[in-house]
């Protein structure tokens, strides 16, 4: 009888151990992940904004036929980081025109950099397409538009972006943003002003 209570004895100590330990660990866990949630509230980073200050049109010319399109054109963009605590690093930074959702020039690769806190960049890349396949409504709609006296435009900026906290850096993030050029014509497709600054749609 008595190596049998040791037996069980020995089995309730194992039992009310491993109990323990799972409590110590499920705690622990707890904390952590306590600790993780204040750290990201406090520290949660606010996507960066975007402006488009000036907008020039080199050339936009579209074809007899209406179904292509030939342009250059330049932009300013600026982009400022809100953050107080958080960098961002700009890996990829593809940006682009587009009219009526269709896209107009191809993109131009900008070179990678990284932002600090509050700090300001500003990208003045040149945008080009060279006869562009159109669709023959979208040539009629620009002719149509620069008849009327303005044109709206929209530039793209299409890239990934990193997270930096202190030494520690995230995983990548996609970043969308779509900037309103809206321009001004003579009538023709040859003179161009940018109306204002306008800030842009921006989603990470």
């Amino acid at each position: 009888m008595t190596i049998k209570t040791c037996d069980k004895h020995g089995e309730c100590e194992r039992r009310r151990f491993y109990r323990r330990l799972c409590a110590f660990l499920l705690i622990l866990v707890i904390i952590v992940l306590f600790i993780i949630l204040i750290v990201w509230l406090s520290l949660r980073p606010t996507k960066p904004r975007f402006y488009i200050q000036d907008a020039s049109v080199r050339e936009l010319n579209v074809s007899a036929s209406s179904d292509m399109l030939s342009s250059i054109l330049q932009v300013t963009i600026a982009t400022r980081n809100p953050n107080d605590r958080i960098g961002i690093y700009y890996d990829r930074i593809d940006v682009y025109a587009t009219y009526k959702y269709q896209q107009i020039t191809l993109p131009a690769q900008l070179p990678p950099v990284y932002q600090g806190h509050n700090d300001i960049d500003v990208w003045s890349p040149y945008l080009y397409g060279a006869d562009v396949p159109i669709a023959p409504f979208l040539g009629n709609s620009i002719l149509q538009d620069c008849q009327a006296g303005f044109i709206l435009i929209h530039v793209k900026v299409d890239g990934r972006i990193r997270w930096k906290v202190g030494s520690w850096i995230s995983g990548h993030y996609h970043l969308f943003v779509t900037c309103p050029a809206f321009l001004v014509t003579q009538g023709n497709t040859q003179s161009f002003r940018f109306q204002q600054m306008a800030s842009c749609s921006v989603e990470v």
